[in-house]
């Protein structure tokens, strides 16, 4: 069992950077791979990027690509995603999710636990 916890949200202008950090329990976080997902009002959720376990794969989407990093550590349990040059466009709820696979990517299905999400609200 994995508990996820995400922080790091919050109000930030177009051009902003923050940092959302996802915090999971349990000792086998390292076996597990990450990805990140966001939902805006309306919409579908979509996949936004992923990390293996080890740290050596990563997959980011195309429209973050540039701006967007994850990394993780898995001596702290965490996982985070570095956000730069936000865009009004990437505001959401942005979640946190564990795979017990070596590597997940964009399927939300393979996804094994999830967080409670955190708002992400850009302004132009």
């Amino acid at each position: 069992q994995v508990q996820l916890v995400e922080s790091g949200g919050g109000l930030v202008q177009a051009g902003g950077s923050l940092r959302l950090s996802c915090a999971a329990s349990g000792r086998t976080f390292s076996s597990y791979a990450m990805g990140w997902f966001r939902q805006a009002p309306g919409k579908e959720r979509e996949f936004v990027a992923a990390i293996s376990w080890s740290g050596r794969i990563r997959s980011i989407v195309n429209s973050v690509k540039g701006r967007f990093t994850i990394s993780r550590d898995n001596a702290k349990n965490t996982v985070d995603l570095q956000m730069n040059s936000l865009k009004p466009e990437d505001t959401a709820v942005y979640y946190c999710a564990a795979s017990a696979r070596d590597y997940s990517g964009t399927d939300d299905h393979e996804y094994d636990y999830w967080g409670q999400g955190t708002q992400v609200t850009v302004s132009s």
